[in-house]
């Protein structure tokens, strides 16, 4: 049936049962010039919206149990589910990018660390060879000079060619 049949079977203007339709979001049938075509199960529904606006219920307030009707002619839901699936790989690949790009920095961040740490340990253990050749001088009553500053010229080269890295590093030379 078309939307004037079903109108005159309701009792309601034609543009009253379009209404509703479109408000409700109702799955009806179109045919091939896009006019709604209704079945049995369709007029139905629309009866039951019928008695519940009569009934004073509000358009707003309806509740339709919507069957799950497949539309003609829907070829764009297949095209926007294949733009929606390459959105979506190239989302997951940045993320990836982004996880592996992370993991190298902070790879890089801990070896810096651990040559630091080895440097310090290194200069701790020259330093407490040093105090105990101060207080061993002392004890004799004597001052041994020492040939090596505490901190040596190629600590503090290293200590600018850290602080060059860390800073390429950041900037993603």
């Amino acid at each position: 049936m078309n939307t004037v049949e079903v109108a005159k079977l309701l009792g309601v203007s034609s543009s009253t049962v379009q209404r509703w339709v479109k408000q409700l979001d109702l799955p009806m049938e179109r045919n091939d010039r896009g006019h709604y075509s209704f079945n049995e199960g369709d007029i139905n529904i629309l009866k039951t919206i019928q008695e519940q606006v009569q009934n004073g219920t509000l358009l707003q307030e309806i509740a339709v149990a919507k069957e799950q009707k497949v539309r003609k002619g829907t070829s764009k839901n297949v095209e926007s589910e294949q733009i929606f699936e390459s959105l979506l790989f190239k989302v997951n690949d940045l993320e990836r990018s982004v996880n592996e790009k992370a993991d190298s920095v902070a790879s890089y961040q801990l070896l810096q660390h651990r040559q630091e740490i080895e440097e310090l340990q290194k200069t701790v253990t020259e330093l407490n060879v040093r105090i105990e050749k101060l207080e061993a001088g002392q004890k004799e009553g004597k001052m041994t000079p020492f040939d090596q500053p505490l901190i040596s010229d190629q600590m503090m080269v290293n200590r600018k060619q850290k602080k060059k890295n860390i800073i390429s590093m950041l900037l993603g030379n």
